[in-house]
């Protein structure tokens, strides 16, 4: 559409124009409901079917096996990063490890050490956040009530290449801004975790893919809205949940099914983005920098500066005219961020990368 910017917003994100189309048709009155999702009841015959066509859609994208529960939660990451330690740390006797390789990172520990004891096995703060940890870095405990990993820090705009090896210790991923760019082995973890608003739909909906054997770790005394177990055993219904939410994570997950072709063409087209968009900076003869190590650059979010904090005032400026919009970095590190989810279209990336190479031969 032609008043549509390029939406390079950590979240809430952009979402697939297709998706948003039909659910503008769908608004006012969804087929065979005779009214908006905004307004059937939970408990319907109707959104019942929703639920599961969300549910088997990510079973089918990410290989989910049946020993997992998926729940729609709310809250966000923020709730898990607690959550997760209510359920799996509270009352254990145990101590919890967490990676700390980003903000995020940083935050869940905190949070978690609210309900227990949590131990750091990596911090990045040696190397200001520019890449991840390698395996041999990690003071694992063998005892550990889990392991817990934020697969991509999207301030820092760093991402795990691969699952660390913690033996029989649950891992515990928060997923928020990965979440569906590719195939992961869901096997591998414990509890996998992430807010919808990056990658697979609005805010307000939150997925978890929990393990079954996890489900049974939760103290008796936790209350039932913070409990994996009740929301398993409720079928995510335990209350009314984020209905829009899941209705659009149905529709995310359909587009990228049948449009797409599955989350191995989605990583194709994610890689040859973030491509696009790292050789524009390398190829800027370091007039545009990258914060992160390159082996561990995120595909996802891609923080860079200028020369000068002036200069990148005016990069903002310039590219909100054209169209490029929410490119400024995080406030706690300042700079410039390109986020280029899956709904971000390689044209988009393109146009910035094309901004780019004239800003810096106007300005450099």
């Amino acid at each position: 559409m032609a008043d549509r910017v390029y939406n390079f917003s950590p979240g809430p994100a952009v979402l697939p124009l297709p998706v948003l189309e039909q659910a503008q048709r769908e608004l006012v009155t969804l087929p065979g409901a005779g009214c908006s999702v905004l307004e059937i009841s939970h408990r319907s015959k109707t959104f019942t079917a929703i639920i599961e066509a969300a549910e088997a859609n990510l079973r089918t994208l990410l290989g989910i096996p049946d020993n997992y529960r998926v729940l729609f939660l709310q809250g966000g990451a923020q709730l898990q990063f607690v959550m997760t330690a209510m359920n799996l740390l509270a009352g254990s006797g145990k101590s919890a490890d967490y990676v700390v390789a980003g903000t995020w990172g940083k935050t869940a520990k905190k949070e978690a050490s609210t309900q227990g004891e949590t131990r750091v096995v990596w911090d990045g703060a040696d190397c200001q956040y520019r890449r991840m940890p390698r395996q041999d870095e990690l003071d694992l405990n063998p005892e550990a009530a889990y392991l817990h990993i934020t697969s991509n820090e999207t301030i820092q705009g760093i991402q795990i290449q691969q699952e660390p090896d913690c033996g029989d210790v649950p891992l515990v991923c928060d997923s928020s801004s990965d979440f569906l760019y590719r195939k992961v082995p869901v096997e591998r973890y414990g509890i996998l975790y992430a807010c919808a608003q990056k990658n697979a739909g609005p805010a307000g909906v939150t997925v978890g893919i929990v393990r079954d054997d996890l489900l049974d770790r939760a103290p008796a005394n936790l209350p039932s809205m913070l409990s994996y177990k009740k929301f398993a055993e409720a079928k995510s219904l335990y209350n009314t949940p984020p209905c829009f939410g899941v209705y659009m994570v149905k529709l995310v997950t359909e587009w990228l099914i049948n449009e797409i072709g599955g989350l191995d063409k989605m990583y194709e087209r994610n890689k040859e983005k973030a491509g696009l968009l790292y050789a524009a900076i390398d190829g800027s003869g370091g007039y545009y920098r990258g914060h992160a190590e390159v082996a561990d650059r995120s595909v996802m979010n891609v923080p860079f500066i200028l020369p000068a904090p002036e200069l990148e005032t005016t990069f903002l400026s310039e590219a909100e005219k054209v169209g490029l919009s929410a490119l400024k970095g995080h406030r706690s590190v300042g700079g410039c961020r390109a986020s280029i989810y899956n709904a971000m279209p390689r044209e988009g990336v393109v146009a910035l990368c094309e901004f780019m190479a004239d800003f810096a031969k106007k300005n450099g």
